[in-house]
């Protein structure tokens, strides 16, 4: 089973019915690339057809994470454990720097939140999962082991 938050599930929403709103559009692109005929070199049918595809194949994804995914803001847990969703400020052991990270099921890939996301299935995001505030976690880095101690769950 999959944990998504709340903000994940209504994201998710929205891109399946943006794509699922893009189901016409394609296909009158597809209609009118083979109104001009000779379909083996009509690159705007290959291109419209191709995008169909992958619209398609992202959509039946989503769908299934939906179906499978349960959001974690409905269970509930203790305040001091990090768990999916929780915002977290960590402080390097090493060099005593706070930083804001946010534990995410899946990373939206905006960069100007004042959170960073970190995802369950990093080596911090699996890290952090289910530590209490004052534990000080170990986390495996490509450039090195790096510990942070738990500060604050907000």
């Amino acid at each position: 089973m999959e944990f998504i938050t709340r903000e994940e599930k209504d994201r998710i929403e929205q891109k399946l019915k943006d794509l699922k709103s893009r189901r016409s559009v394609i296909s009158q692109r597809i209609a009118e690339a083979r109104a001009l005929g000779d379909l083996k070199e009509n690159a705007d049918y290959h291109a419209a057809r191709e995008e169909q595809g992958l619209d398609e194949a992202e959509i039946r994804r989503l769908e299934h994470r939906l179906k499978v995914a349960k959001v974690a803001d409905d269970i509930s847990l203790p305040g001091d454990m990090v768990f999916l969703g929780s915002v977290v400020r960590l402080k390097d052991m090493e060099t005593k720097s706070e930083d804001i990270y946010k534990l995410v099921g899946e990373s939206s890939g905006q960069f100007d939140t004042d959170e960073i996301e970190i995802t369950m299935g990093s080596p911090m995001g699996e890290a952090l999962f289910k530590a209490r505030v004052g534990d000080t976690v170990k986390v495996d880095l490509p450039r090195g082991i790096k510990r942070y101690e738990i500060v604050e769950i907000k």
